[in-house]
């Protein structure tokens, strides 16, 4: 699994910023086909709300900012801004299925408390 990081100014070699699961990469690779995108990535980032007053974003976005970050894993970009990066470093996004439903499940260690549906978390 190749993982580089790159910030508009510079390549480097730490550890990516955030890194995805097999089957993340795969669903995103899936929803990007779905959707026609060959432009951009994925974009995840941290905005307040949510029962435990921050919650995660997840969306597709073709546009890189001067101060987001991009880490490219199997051929997937993941851009963050700034600004969410502190609150994402080391996370891991999942993707999980089961015979109801799926989704993309994000393991922060950055997180002190979660709320039970997972999508919001306080640092």
């Amino acid at each position: 699994m190749e993982t580089t990081q790159t910030t508009e100014s510079s390549p480097t070699t730490q550890a990516p910023l955030v890194t995805l699961t097999e089957t993340a990469v795969a669903e995103v690779k899936r929803l990007m086909d779905v959707q026609d995108l060959t432009e951009g990535g994925l974009r995840l980032g941290v905005k307040g709300g949510g029962c435990s007053g921050l919650s995660y974003t997840i969306n597709f976005d073709e546009k890189i900012g001067e101060f987001d970050t991009v880490c490219e894993q199997d051929g997937v970009k993941v851009i963050v801004d700034a600004k969410s990066a502190i609150y994402l470093e080391g996370m891991q996004l999942d993707y999980q299925k089961d015979l109801v439903s799926g989704g993309f499940k994000f393991l922060n260690p950055n997180a002190s408390k979660t709320c039970g549906c997972g999508e919001s978390f306080s640092a």
